[in-house]
């Protein structure tokens, strides 16, 4: 019979019949060692594959496919391995003939396959301005093995870099890592988004999790506090979503019968009279989901910018909350290598609890206080 490990920081885990958590912390996070980054376009590595710099190597490499790179698409293998150069400049090698497996051509859908040879040709792109240092900054860590680690992401900090931003958190963790042989996203968080972030560190662990997540296979949790007074103990939230962009250009869903299906279960752990603080489970895992989901039935997520009441919003920044307020609370899976059940607990970081006290026995919404 497989047995339940518990993985948590606090003596206590945020449950609707406990009311508020106390935090306390009575395990060690792993400070993480500052190394310092070169330019983007003098890196051309993948973690654990060589620490040659390909810009400035004028010859030929040749790498043996192990048993955790095998079953990878050899662009995708070409894209981690060449890190900074450009998408369009390693197809275009490829498309060439320049890169060869096992002597010879491979079209980009080849999958690796152990003990392949896969000749890399020098690949050199004009220098760019040197990028900014990834600040050191520690991660806390709620467990790790040789397979994977649970991140307590912290709120303002991506996931990763892009679309503006520099760095993000498998940024932040490679820095730390330098000699690792792989550092991968399992999932995503919202930028300001707190809570349990899953990072794998083999390729076979990697593809488990991302078939169980894609299977709704791992319980996922989260804490939020919405405008509103949310009367049902539980109920479930079937309402299909759908991506658009705005005429800026920027990504939003909204509830479309056109939509991919999307479910979410929502049970109440605490209604105040203008604020109620729920736990939402989520059963598939589209993007904005929950944020969407409630908004759409009239109880916006406190701080959100996105689909939140602004007004609100801009009332409660210059009080008592500065930020989303929605949060990772827990995750429960089987082991991707192993089959062990494990079960990942963030707490509620202080700043939302503190807001959630005050806000959850106000009469009034912020905005209406004192009218």
């Amino acid at each position: 019979m497989t047995t339940l490990q518990t993985i948590r920081l606090t003596s206590s885990g945020l449950r609707p019949e406990d009311g508020m958590p106390v935090i306390t912390s009575d395990m060690p996070c792993m400070t993480l060692a500052p190394v310092r980054y070169k330019s983007a376009s003098s890196i051309f590595e993948m973690n654990g594959l060589g620490k040659e710099d390909l810009s400035k190597v004028a010859k030929v490499i040749k790498e043996t496919i192990d048993a955790e790179g095998a079953g990878q698409r050899i662009d995708n293998y070409l894209i981690r391995r060449c890190k900074g150069v450009p998408k369009s400049h390693i197809y275009r090698v490829l498309r060439s003939g320049e890169v060869r497996v096992n002597s010879r051509r491979v079209d980009q859908t080849y999958r690796l396959q152990e003990g392949d040879e896969v000749r890399i040709p020098p690949i050199r792109i004009a220098e760019k301005a040197a990028q900014a240092v990834v600040p050191v900054r520690d991660l806390d860590i709620l467990y790790e093995d040789d397979a994977l680690i649970a991140i307590d992401k912290p709120a303002g900090l991506a996931v990763h870099g892009g679309s503006g931003v520099s760095y993000g958190v498998i940024e932040t963790l490679r820095q730390g890592r330098p000699q690792a042989k792989l550092l991968e996203l399992a999932h995503r968080l919202d930028r300001e988004t707190s809570g349990v972030l899953l990072v794998a560190k083999k390729r076979s662990a990697l593809a488990e999790l991302h078939r169980m997540f894609r299977n709704g296979e791992i319980n996922k949790h989260y804490t939020t506090l919405v405008m509103g007074r949310w009367r049902d103990a539980m109920r479930n939230i079937r309402l299909p979503l759908e991506k658009y962009l705005t005429a800026d250009g920027e990504r939003r869903v909204s509830v479309s019968e056109e939509g991919k299906s999307a479910h979410s279960i929502v049970r109440l752990i605490q209604a105040g009279q203008a604020y109620s603080l729920l736990d939402v489970e989520l059963k598939t895992g589209r993007t904005h989901q929950i944020r969407v989901h409630l908004s759409h039935l009239g109880f916006p997520l406190c701080g959100d910018d996105k689909y939140g009441d602004f007004a609100e919003n801009k009332q409660l920044r210059q009080n008592m909350l500065k930020r989303m307020f929605l949060h990772a609370s827990n995750l429960t899976l089987k082991h991707p290598l192993t089959g062990e059940v494990l079960r990942f607990e963030s707490p509620l970081p202080i700043e939302l609890r503190k807001a959630a006290e005050t806000m959850l026995q106000l009469p009034n919404p912020v905005s209406r206080e004192g009218k």
